[in-house]
């Protein structure tokens, strides 16, 4: 082994190409082990065999091949030959070993009666596609099971039988450990003409559970989400004389639909609900009417073509991913392009496994609405420009800054959620009163009195008064009033015109008179008397309490309680006022009003009538009337709780929903418009983003380390841009980085899932544009692997950071011609971001929840040479992409890679990721670095998603023809046979394309 090593080192010396035309030392290392199955790998294959040719003839003499070698298999009864992989291709040698092993999966369907071909071809000419065949061999399936050395030597022969070199094929073990070997002699041919070679049999939802590594293909969670699984295997040397053995697979999802439905369906309800909020707005007068009508006008415009997006999306039956051909279809804009997930399992000497996923997608943009008047990046610009000069030049009385259009959705959110809460606690106070639990009613009312609290304190705001005062002046007809201390005190009148949206007052005192006015001290009033009903209810329960816990306590006792409780009270009745729910006549209130006062406005009809909060507190208690019914006692209360709860919530939530009206008015085409692009861009990144969340979790689903950090501070996703600043592609880019900053809103949350089934499975999505939750459902095992936080229901929060790096010819332009500025901007945004997470991590996270790393440089010398590859005016500068990608997975982020349609660029990058990561991380040898990255960009699976979008369609391996291996016309017309093979061919991918068609 020493001699190896030396002679390694040796070789380690020379130039490139002298090493890939001396490969086959190599050789005798990677022939040498055995076959076997495991059945603790559900994505291991049934066979995997390696080949080296040898001694390669040409007929010039004068040149050295540049081969690869063709595989393709028959099965009886079977009488064609299907093509099933092929190799990279080594130029210049005579003896190439290659780095791609042949992997038949349990799909193939092969048994030991099984035919193999290997073909050689020579390649003349790449960029043209000429080559043609040295030579063949055959060999069944079952010669290499029952060979001892499972090794075998085979002479390649050419069409005309002559001897043209040598092939080595070599099958490779599989198993884990030596006591789950299979003895290869034991094993029938075939049951039913389908294979029996060892396959997985331990798919228990248990033992998935269990395994550090869940597959694609097999796992109850991940197969329910990812479909269409390629695998393609690889066997790399290392720079200790072993072996890497290396599976590349890459799947897509059937989120890419499942999410847009969902997510244009809670759009489609969030617009609907704001239309009905409007329209509930009351009367109003003819200038704000004209103003409604505009604004429901244009939300009715977004809903109908929402509602057509959501009928093409349900009716789309097509594959499970959106083809670059596709990317400006109208009604698929909302699915992303091109969506997969890349998988990289590295298995080491030591048969220890490594998993490295990386989510690939187009970049999310609008490609159906264009790009000629940029991106969104620039439109919310031109938006709060053009909402700025609407401001100044409009004749409002009132301007909203956009803090208080902020505040303004969070308090009606904060309404709609307490309300519900303060609802559904009040019945459960019931409850537990008619079932007499004291220990129950006790744990409920201080929810409930929290709850209510909350709401006051919502309520209890100057935004809110001023804009319930708003609401009230945009009536048909409006009288304010205003009492003087004076004797001769004014009437101030306020009617709104027919024709404007300023107001006319009469009188000389000022309009900032009606802040200090009745209409605060109504409202002010109202929300009081919500916190005075609770007070109500709290002694009402404590008294309740008390006689269950001193049933000797006399009368005498509590009456005189009842007495001090009134005194204590007496201060407060100037203020506080009770809601008489049962009445509806108009009342005023019920203090001596002052004999000057004129009488309450119009708009308090709709508030019921109001009686002196002494009377609830000085009539006879209701537990006296009803001694044995704590139901009975506290019913009343109650209900006027709810009612009052429900007066308030309505009232503060309609003046919101005024301010809202008022602010969006003057823009609101602009507005809708620049939605519904932000909409299509944050639906495909969203979507991406789900399927990042849920590979990451099911991979780490044992790893306490990443599970804490995910509750603690959150989940970093890191998204990497290949896009240039130059045309359509900047337009792209200003998309793109909205959309990922809009992640900000999403949160997650793990629950148990009802069933077993792949729909049971799929996430569930709530919410509107102000936040959206996802629910990830888990199987019941894997849900109890979670930690105790996880498990009951916290929030989890994603931190999305996004850097670019253009590389392509356009982005040459731009350095040149254009400007990069937009691309300078965003690199330094998110260079504070990922210094800003890791800084948190720091603070409250020990090093040992990140994984361990071969790597010599520590994080904080990382985002040091980020920092400064960032800050550095460099063309192309490719080192930030690389830096920044592996900070995010030694930060135990989720990676995303985009390009403009998730293909050439994209497959560049995702592997040159992997071929760094497997020399930096693995010990691959350098010698072989080149040759592993052209293996995998030539046969890997990203070659996969260019014949997807070549087709339309999933691929049909087995008909399919690489259109590179038909030759030329002049070749053909050198032999008759060549000729009779061509047509061969020709009507084989004629019936192929037929069949994808």
């Amino acid at each position: 082994m020493d001699a190896v090593r030396e002679r390694g080192g040796s070789r380690a010396q020379r130039p490139w190409s002298v090493y890939r035309a001396s490969t086959l030392e190599l050789s005798s290392e990677m022939i040498r082990l055995a076959l076997a199955g495991n059945s603790q790998d559900p994505d291991a294959p049934v066979l995997e065999f390696s080949v080296a040719c040898a001694d390669l003839l040409t007929p010039a003499l004068d040149r050295k091949p540049n081969s690869f070698v063709e595989v393709s298999c028959t099965t009886p009864p079977q009488l064609f030959w299907t093509k099933h992989a092929q190799t990279e291709v080594i130029e210049g040698t005579c003896n190439p070993i290659f780095l791609s092993s042949i992997a038949f999966f349990q799909e193939s369907n092969i048994n030991q009666l099984t035919q193999v071909k290997v073909s050689v071809y020579d390649v003349k000419d790449r960029s043209q596609g000429t080559m043609y065949m040295l030579g063949s061999a055959l060999f069944p399936v079952k010669e290499l099971l029952h060979e001892k050395s499972h090794r075998l030597q085979l002479e390649l022969r050419s069409a005309e039988n002559q001897r043209v070199g040598n092939i080595t094929v070599a099958a490779w073990q599989m198993e884990d450990r030596a006591d789950q070997r299979t003895a290869v002699g034991r094993l029938p041919d075939n049951i039913s003409g389908r294979t029996v070679l060892p396959v997985d049999e331990s798919l228990a939802e248990s033992t998935a559970a269990r395994m550090k590594y869940a597959s694609l293909c097999r796992d109850t969670l991940l197969r329910s989400v990812f479909g269409g699984t390629m695998s393609r295997m690889y066997r790399l040397p290392t720079t200790e004389g072993s072996h890497l053995r290396v599976l590349e697979q890459m799947a897509e999802s059937v989120l890419s639909l499942n999410v847009p439905r969902q997510f244009v369906k809670l759009l489609l309800e969030e617009d609907a609900a704001r239309v009905c909020e409007l329209e509930e707005l009351g009367e109003l007068s003819p200038c704000w009417e004209g103003l409604r009508r505009q604004i429901v006008s244009q939300y009715q415009t977004i809903i109908l073509a929402y509602q057509e997006t959501l009928s093409d999306l349900n009716a789309y039956r097509g594959p499970s991913f959106k083809a670059s051909t596709l990317k400006a279809e109208r009604k698929l804009e909302f699915m992303p392009t091109n969506l997969h997930v890349q998988r990289m399992r590295v298995q080491d000497e030591l048969r220890l496994e490594h998993t490295y996923d990386v989510v690939t997608v187009g970049a999310p943009a609008a490609h159906c609405r264009g790009f000629k008047n940029s991106g969104l990046r620039k439109l919310i610009q031109k938006f709060e420009e053009a909402k700025k000069h609407s401001a100044l030049s409009s004749s409002q009385s009132i301007v909203f800054i956009p803090q208080d259009i902020v505040r303004a959705k969070e308090i009606i959110a904060h309404v709609n959620t307490l309300k519900t809460q303060v609802g559904y606690y009040a019945e459960r106070l019931s409850r537990a009163a008619k079932d007499r639990s004291a220990s129950g009613l006790e744990r409920t009312l201080a929810i409930l009195s929290d709850k209510t609290r909350q709401l006051v304190t919502v309520c209890d705001s100057k935004l809110l008064a001023s804009a319930i005062q708003a609401l009230n002046a945009a009536r048909p007809e409006y009288i304010a009033s205003k009492a003087s201390p004076s004797a001769d005190s004014e009437q101030v009148v306020l009617r709104n015109d027919q024709d404007t949206l300023l107001a006319t007052w009469s009188g000389s005192s000022s309009r900032s008179s009606l802040h200090v006015d009745w209409h605060e001290e109504e409202w002010e009033k109202v929300w009081l008397n919500v916190d005075k009903c609770l007070e109500c209810i709290v002694r009402r329960v404590d008294k309740l309490l008390q006689k269950e816990r001193r049933p000797s306590l006399g009368r005498k006792d509590a009456s005189q309680s009842d007495l001090q409780g009134a005194a204590a009270r007496k201060g407060e009745e100037n203020r506080a006022f009770w809601i008489n729910p049962k009445s509806t006549s108009q009342a005023s209130p019920s203090l001596p009003p002052p004999s000057a006062s004129p009488p309450p406005p119009p708009s308090s009809s709709s508030l019921p009538a109001l009686s002196p909060a002494q009377d609830s507190y000085g009539s006879p208690g209701a537990e006296e009337a009803y001694p044995g019914e704590w139901s009975e006692a506290l019913y009343p209360l109650l209900t006027t709780l709810t009612e009052c709860v429900a007066m308030m919530s309505d009232k503060a939530k309609k003046s919101m929903v005024f301010l809202l009206m008022q602010d969006s008015a003057p823009t609101i085409a602009m507005d809708l418009s620049l939605q519904c692009r932000r909409d299509v861009v944050f639906c495909q990144t969203l979507t991406a983003l789900i399927c990042g969340f849920i590979i990451k979790l099911r991979n780490c689903l044992r790893d306490n380390g990443f599970l804490r950090q995910l509750y603690t501070i959150g989940l970093l996703a890191q998204f990497e841009s290949l896009l240039s600043t130059y045309g359509e592609e900047l337009a792209m880019l200003e998309d793109m980085s909205v959309g990922i900053m809009d992640l900000r809103n999403v949160t997650f949350k793990v629950t148990q899932a009802t069933g077993s089934s792949a729909p049971d499975m799929l996430p569930i999505i709530t919410g509107n544009r102000d936040g959206f939750n996802v629910r990830i459902p888990l199987p019941g095992t894997m849900f109890d692997a979670l930690p105790r936080e996880i498990q009951s229901g916290m929030l989890l929060r994603v931190r999305p950071v996004h850097f670019n790096v253009g590389i392509n010819e356009q982005q040459t332009l731009a350095e040149k011609f254009g400007d990069t500025s937009l691309q300078e901007i965003i690199n330094l945004e998110n260079l504070s971001r990922l210094s800003s997470y890791y800084e948190q991590f720091k603070e409250v996270l020990p090093e040992d929840c990140l994984p361990r790393s071969r790597s010599q440089t520590c994080l904080p010398e990382l985002l040091r040479f980020l920092g400064q590859n960032v800050h550095a005016r460099k063309n192309k500068n490719v080192d930030i992409l690389w830096q920044a990608a592996e900070i995010c997975r030694r930060l135990n982020g989720v990676r995303f890679t985009s390009c403009k349609s998730a293909k050439d660029r994209t497959a560049m990058s995702v592997t040159l990721e992997q071929c760094l990561i497997l020399q930096h991380e693995h010990g691959m040898a350098p010698q072989v670095f080149t040759q592993a990255l052209d293996c995998m960009r030539r046969v890997g699976t990203r070659e996969g998603v260019i014949q997807k979008n070549l087709s339309g369609l999933l691929p049909v391996r087995d008909l399919r023809l690489d259109p590179g291996l038909l030759y030329s016309l002049p070749l053909l017309a050198l032999s008759p046979n060549l000729l009779l093979v061509w047509i061969f061919l020709s009507v084989a991918y004629f019936l192929a394309k037929l069949r994808c068609g």
